[in-house]
């Protein structure tokens, strides 16, 4: 085990321009992973339907074997595909965790393999438990570390969305892979891409486009999670109760910083509890409608 901060040798450089970037890693693996060089993220549903899990394989693949390394969060599903792949592939993988080091979850083969053929990352101590709370805050660094995040699958409030507005508010580029109208799995996608994201079907098109400009995706504002507390009644809430407020207005209002406000909007929207309008305004949904 192996603990980074910036001013260790193998600390990655890009970590430390987006917001809130972590203070100390702890790694298990090959800490040579991160080195400078291309990197993808690949994200999606932890339950996948057989075209996600194929077409999560069929890019991590490719991208491997194109030598340049793969990120995601080894959870089940997408994830798990994703580095698998990228592992029969002969390639290089980093999975970042939402717990310590010293005990990946899930606990697994896979883990096992990422350990002697990759490397686990995590910003939480040796022997932290995986926690609910940790997994959006743990999303900003697979974006952070990558130089673009492609979404294989995801439901409509997916966890996997918060990672794609990390990336685009860090400037990474942001992908979406299509699937079926009436597949609940696409509509994450679907959603990213009347967003902004671009639409992918082949890893070539992601590979080509690298040294493209950045993309211009999504709004301002869209962060995750990154606090515990959820009382069952938010003063956000109740600021925009009969209220179509922007962000600023919020923030006056509720006399809290941006930075603290972003989080919980995002927590809200992805919930359903509030409703983004054009214009980056904020109002109460309309029961009913």
């Amino acid at each position: 085990m192996h603990s980074l901060t910036p001013a260790s040798a193998n600390w990655p450089a890009c970590l430390t321009t987006i917001d809130s970037p972590p203070t100390k890693l702890w790694a298990r693996g090959d800490p040579g992973l991160l080195a400078p060089g291309p990197r993808i993220a690949i994200v999606g549903s932890r339950s996948p339907t057989p075209y996600g899990e194929a077409q999560a394989r069929r890019f991590a693949i490719a991208f491997a074997e194109a030598g340049i390394t793969i990120v995601s969060g080894l959870a089940r599903g997408i994830d798990s595909f994703a580095h698998a792949g990228a592992l029969d592939a002969g390639g290089k993988t980093i999975g970042i965790l939402g717990c310590g080091v010293d005990r990946p979850w899930p606990p697994g083969p896979l883990a096992t393999r990422m350990l002697d053929q990759g490397l686990l990352l995590s910003e939480f101590e040796p022997g932290s438990s995986p926690r609910r709370s940790h997994f959006p805050q743990r999303n900003r660094i697979i974006s952070g570390l990558a130089d673009a995040v492609l979404v294989v699958e995801a439901a409509h409030a997916s966890g996997s969305l918060i990672t794609a507005h990390w990336a685009a508010d860090q400037g990474r580029d942001v992908f979406a892979l299509p699937g079926r109208v009436d597949n609940p799995m696409s509509r994450g996608c679907h959603r990213l891409i009347r967003e902004g994201a671009e639409l992918v079907e082949s890893p070539a098109a992601i590979i080509e486009s690298l040294g493209n400009p950045r993309l211009a995706f999504g709004t301002a504002g869209s962060r995750p999670l990154q606090r515990e507390d959820s009382p069952s009644r938010d003063p956000l809430l109740d600021a925009l109760e009969g209220e179509t407020l922007s962000t600023d207005e919020l923030v006056t209002k509720l006399g809290v910083p941006t930075c603290d406000l972003l989080p919980k909007l995002a927590e809200l929207e992805l919930a359903g509890s509030i409703i983004r309008s054009p214009g980056n305004l904020w109002r109460l949904p309309v029961h009913g409608a």
